[in-house]
């Protein structure tokens, strides 16, 4: 698409994802096709996390001097926080934040929660949102002011091996996520002045939008001591001592949603995942004068055999309007499969599918006792392309380079992510961001002992991986 930004932004509207016009810049009011894309992608998510974590609920409002206990934390958000100051006509005698993010609402309750080792590990998670007056060009999903669907994850541990353990589970939770949504990513350790404000490390998952920016999609967070220190989270031990727990945290938000809309749409409009689909399969019956009865009455049949037989989400167009004009708008809005039937079809014992990530139109057999595992395996296949497909353009687009003049201009001709030899210093990576005027994602991996730094020509420490950002 020549210009995904505009793309982006009439999608939204035609396919009635999101209403932008609500009167607070950085915020938008999700419409019923939007918000089932949302709850079906929440979905998997949860059915994962359901696994082994416990799902809560926490208050939005946040005490001032519990916000401020953890300063390093503070710090990194104190630009963005909404305040709280009046309850009615009455000034409150402490301000109130709006969560920017849950540590210091959750970890005073941890503190009293946490009592021996054997309470440990918690594992809970929400799904919230959150505020952050963001002071940049905002756009719907990507960078807002609202973060209406913020799922997070929070983990008590007794030991630093614990929780190193549980950064890797969280990693592989968001990997399987995101692969049944057939979004392809990069996973990096963020630079020490990119983690998250109080963690001894922060990994991230990015993706790649057709712009050619990267768009970061969910994180997670080594956090230590650093929070139960602030505010006395403490076990007593099998042998009666008393210390300090360790803790992680990780989360994703509505950018998951703008990925799979990005990543997997095209000049037609979305092409959505089959699990995410607000209908999976849409069928149209071809309706002439004669035998439009007995063509909608086919249909039904086979809706409910769909609904009934292969638990999907079905639905018959029945409406009195063009064919060519149901077509149109369901490729518009995604939906995976389109089921054509006519008079002709229920004579031959056939049907047509249209398959919206390939525009392939065939004929398949309709055979009572095989027909809804048949649609099944084409639903399966779909699921696959898309996913192959996603995973192929992106592997494209992340190339290697050897000098800063190289890593400059692949950016600016090609797009996507370079990688490269880096020493690990902070001030060299700072230097480097500023005359490629671009972002160190993050690092993976080590390199081999004759590797320079592209910018300071030092030996190398890590892999490392750049581009522009959202």
């Amino acid at each position: 698409m020549s210009d995904f930004s505009e793309w982006f932004h009439n999608i939204l509207d035609e396919a009635k994802i999101v209403d932008t016009r609500y009167p607070i810049k950085g915020m938008h009011v999700w419409l019923p096709q939007g918000f089932k894309i949302r709850k079906y992608t929440l979905k998997i998510l949860k059915e994962i996390l359901d696994e082994d974590h416990e799902e809560v609920l926490f208050p939005m409002l946040i005490p001032e001097d519990e916000l401020e206990k953890e300063a390093i934390h503070v710090k990194g958000f104190e630009n963005e926080v909404y305040w709280v100051t009046h309850g009615g006509l009455t000034e409150l005698n402490e301000k109130l934040a709006l969560r920017p993010t849950s540590e210091t609402a959750m970890y005073p309750m941890f503190s009293l929660w946490v009592r021996s080792h054997t309470d440990l590990p918690m594992k809970f998670y929400q799904v919230v949102n959150t505020f952050r007056y963001e002071t940049k060009h905002t756009r719907p999903l990507i960078r807002v002011r609202e973060i209406t669907t913020f799922e997070e994850a929070h983990t008590v541990h007794e030991s630093r091996e614990d929780a190193a353990k549980q950064v890797e589970k969280a990693v592989e939770i968001y990997r399987r996520f995101l692969d049944m949504l057939g979004i392809p990513y990069l996973i990096t350790q963020r630079p020490e002045w990119d983690k998250f404000p109080g963690a001894e490390y922060t990994v991230a998952f990015d993706t790649l939008l057709p712009d050619g920016k990267t768009l970061q999609i969910a994180t997670v967070h080594n956090l230590g001591q650093t929070f139960a220190k602030t505010f006395e989270i403490t076990y007593e031990t099998a042998e009666g001592d008393h210390k300090y727990v360790y803790q992680t945290c990780y989360g994703l938000s509505d950018r998951v949603i703008a990925s799979i809309i990005g990543i997997h749409g095209d000049e037609s409009g979305l092409c959505l995942p089959t699990d995410v689909a607000p209908y999976q399969i849409v069928i149209v019956p071809i309706i002439f004068k004669k035998g439009k009865e007995e063509v909608l009455e086919f249909c039904r049949n086979v809706q409910d055999s769909l609904k009934n037989k292969g638990n999907l989400r079905v639905h018959l167009d029945d409406r009195d309007i063009r064919a060519g004009k149901k077509y149109y708008e369901w490729e518009m809005k995604g939906i995976p499969l389109r089921i054509e039937i006519g008079p002709r079809d229920i004579a031959n014992k056939k049907v047509v599918i249209v398959r919206r990530d390939k525009h392939e139109k065939k004929i398949l057999d309709f055979n009572p006792e095989s027909f809804v595992e048949d649609i099944e395996a084409v639903m399966q296949d779909i699921n696959e392309n898309m996913r192959s497909k996603a995973w192929e353009t992106f592997n494209s687009k992340v190339r290697t380079v050897e000098n800063v003049e190289e890593a400059s201009k692949e950016i600016s001709e090609n797009k996507g992510i370079v990688s490269f030899g880096w020493c690990g210093e902070e001030s060299c990576g700072k230097e480097l961001e500023e005359k490629v005027n671009m972002d160190i994602l993050g690092i993976r991996g080590d390199v081999e002992d004759d590797k320079k730094c592209i910018n300071c020509g030092k030996p190398a420490k890590h892999v490392a991986f750049m581009a522009k950002t959202y």
